[in-house]
């Protein structure tokens, strides 16, 4: 079931307080009043962060009709929203997560001292939830710069804002509040912190956070006796490559990305394209997966660089005329 989007030209409500509702419908009415706020809902499975349908970026809806029937035969589905529609960049600021991370700042400390040394006030004025566990990690929800649609980041890369502070943007998710996480048999909830409208990302966030131009597809040394289609060759298999990456799903991600990099290692192979090239080529091509449903810097890199030992085994070959 693909609900159309026929609601997208009702006017939101950005100040609608959350619903005070229990029992079996406590979900459907989160879902209603993330739609009403002007936010795309799609569901996720009971009691867990992953997507209940395929295509979710498609499915995700303000269609009040289609929330309904999916609610209602689905009651304890989670809600997710979709960002990139919402309009939303989302800034997920999380607590060291073990032990012998407790000498790191809080999320919320990061990014109070980004503010300070960028000569602004902390961004808390916003639309807050509090995420389950006893971490006290929050999502802080903001609108998107005019004109811009910024992606998910992840905040130990390269354009991350720092340690302990993602981010959720176009081609990300968020879990709303009232959904609920199963932590081992118990229920803990997704709870409103400070019942907001949305507040616009301040420009300085928006400035850190904008990518710069992807870089040229970079073709290595090739030697000046090669067929001259070598480089048209190259050019082609990134541009496939990339997109296979692009187009890739949660669940077949990391063997997307795998499988891109050790084809164009057998390019490596070959000095057609150098290692660094195609390591930028592949994350400029993954950035609307990472920070969605625990798709990091570390996982994308990792394998990029994997595949690309794997690929550089063996020469591709060009087959004469």
């Amino acid at each position: 079931m693909h609900p159309s989007r026929i609601c997208l030209a009702l006017p939101s409500r950005p100040d609608l307080p959350f619903p005070a509702v229990e029992g079996p419908h406590r979900l459907l009415a989160a879902a209603l009043w993330c739609a009403a706020r002007g936010w795309a809902v799609f569901p996720l499975k009971a009691g867990r962060k992953i997507p209940a349908v395929e295509g979710w970026q498609q499915w995700a809806t303000w269609d009040p009709a289609a929330i309904i029937d999916w609610w209602r035969s689905h009651p304890a589905d989670n809600v997710g929203i979709a960002c990139g529609p919402s309009d939303l960049l989302v800034l997920d600021l999380d607590a060291p997560r073990t032990a012998g991370d407790r000498e790191l700042l809080h999320g919320r400390d990061v990014l109070a001292n980004l503010a300070y040394q960028a000569g602004q006030p902390d961004p808390a004025g916003t639309f807050t939830v509090s995420t389950p566990g006893d971490e006290e990690s929050e999502h802080r929800y903001f609108r998107q710069p005019p004109g811009q649609s910024l992606r998910s980041s992840v905040g130990t890369s390269r354009r991350g804002l720092g340690c302990l502070v993602d981010t959720r943007g176009n081609g990300g998710l968020v879990v709303a509040p009232g959904s609920v996480l199963d932590r081992r048999g118990q229920l803990q909830a997704y709870t409103v912190l400070r019942d907001l409208p949305a507040a616009p990302l301040p420009q300085w966030l928006a400035d850190r956070l904008t990518p710069p131009p992807p870089p040229p597809i970079a073709v290595g040394a090739v030697p000046p006796a090669a067929d001259p289609r070598v480089a048209a060759y190259v050019k082609a298999a990134i541009a496939g490559e990339s997109r296979r990456v692009r187009e890739a799903v949660v669940g077949g991600r990391h063997e997307a990305v795998l499988a891109a990099a050790r084809s164009l290692g057998q390019l490596a192979a070959n000095d057609w394209i150098s290692d660094a090239a195609i390591t930028e080529q592949l994350v400029d091509a993954a950035r609307r997966h990472l920070g969605v449903d625990d798709f990091d810097w570390a996982e994308l890199t990792t394998t990029i660089r994997d595949g690309i030992a794997y690929g550089r085994r063996w020469r591709r070959q060009i087959r004469p005329r």
